[in-house]
């Protein structure tokens, strides 16, 4: 709606000190046209958009104008309310800044949209660790949180195999990962960003000075693109199957799901039984093994020799056992 892409420009412009038309229609996705179209509107409603002609002219916002938060609709306010994470806020050290800035913007509010974080909170809840594990905070965490919002190095200590390394690191940013928490860092002036669990830090020391953070990190991408390293990482080995077509639905909950599709994406046609065969990437025999009788009769192994082996005889101790 243009009521809304309005406002969206207004916020823009409000926090940035200039945007080119061309910055402001990406943003928008719209064209450079009704960008101008837009900026037009906004002024004749009294809105102080002013536009700096030239090549590296752009439109901005005179005055020290500031808007409110009454153009948010209900949808909007409630998503605002769900953008937080209680318990990782907490862990870091946040709450009583996160709980200030949900009244602010509470009180900035209309009327009639002030019990948005209420609702909110009643219908979506985010439960990080995994099922059947206590979560524990890492005692370093809230010391390195402050380091990564102020830019500032940190001298860490941290446990390697069976000894203690330290390092200086510019710490660019905080993952919270089925209840564990990693550090996005490099070594200080420079280097390749790396990975660092905070549960296995001993020391934590905040330095005074700050460090310049990369333009071009870009956090999520980054910690998407390691996961899925550390994921094809583990799978050192390949086991052939065959799979029934209960077996194929069953293979992503049953091993690694990246594993998993690559290897039905390659498989052939279903044979005259409707079985399809699969080379699969795995960690290891064993962890196959485990993994793999979880399907049951849905699946039989080819190969390697020594897995089906292990099959063969898991079976025939089982036709024991319920053969009794």
């Amino acid at each position: 709606m243009r009521a809304a892409r309005l406002i969206k420009m207004v916020l823009l412009l409000q926090s940035r000190p200039s945007m080119t038309a061309a910055e402001l229609a990406r943003e928008l996705e719209v064209s450079e046209r009704t960008v101008t179209r837009d900026a037009q509107a906004l002024s004749e409603a009294g809105v102080p958009v002013y536009a700096d002609r030239g090549r590296i002219g752009g439109y901005r916002l005179v005055g020290g104008y500031r808007t409110r938060l009454t153009g948010l609709a209900r949808g909007e306010a409630e998503a605002l309310f769900l953008s937080g994470v209680p318990g990782a806020l907490r862990e870091m050290g946040l709450e009583d800044a996160a709980s200030a800035a949900r009244l602010k913007v509470s009180a900035a509010l209309l009327p009639s949209l002030r019990d948005a974080s209420r609702t909110a909170a009643q219908r979506f809840h985010l439960d990080a660790p995994n099922w059947f594990r206590e979560p524990a905070t890492p005692e370093l965490l809230p010391a390195v949180a402050d380091a990564v919002w102020d830019d500032r190095r940190i001298t860490a200590r941290y446990r390697r195999h069976d000894t203690d390394v330290e390092r200086e690191l510019e710490p660019y940013g905080l993952v919270l990962k089925a209840g564990v928490w990693y550090l996005c860092a490099r070594v200080a002036g420079g280097g390749p960003f790396r990975v660092y669990r905070i549960d296995r830090f001993t020391a934590v020391e905040t330095g005074g000075e700050r460090f310049e953070r990369a333009e071009e990190f870009d956090l999520p991408a980054f910690w998407e693109e390691r996961a899925e390293q550390f994921a094809r990482s583990l799978l050192r080995a390949e086991v052939v199957v065959r799979l029934s077509a209960r077996g194929v639905r069953r293979l992503p909950h049953a091993v690694d799901p990246l594993s998993a599709r690559e290897a039905l994406a390659r498989a052939g046609e279903p044979d005259g039984s409707g079985w399809v065969t699969v080379t699969l990437p795995v960690e290891s025999e064993e962890v196959a093994h485990a993994q793999l009788t979880a399907l049951g009769a849905e699946v039989e192994v080819l190969g390697p020799a020594s897995l089906r082996e292990r099959f063969a005889a898991e079976a025939v101790r089982l036709a024991e056992l319920y053969g009794r």
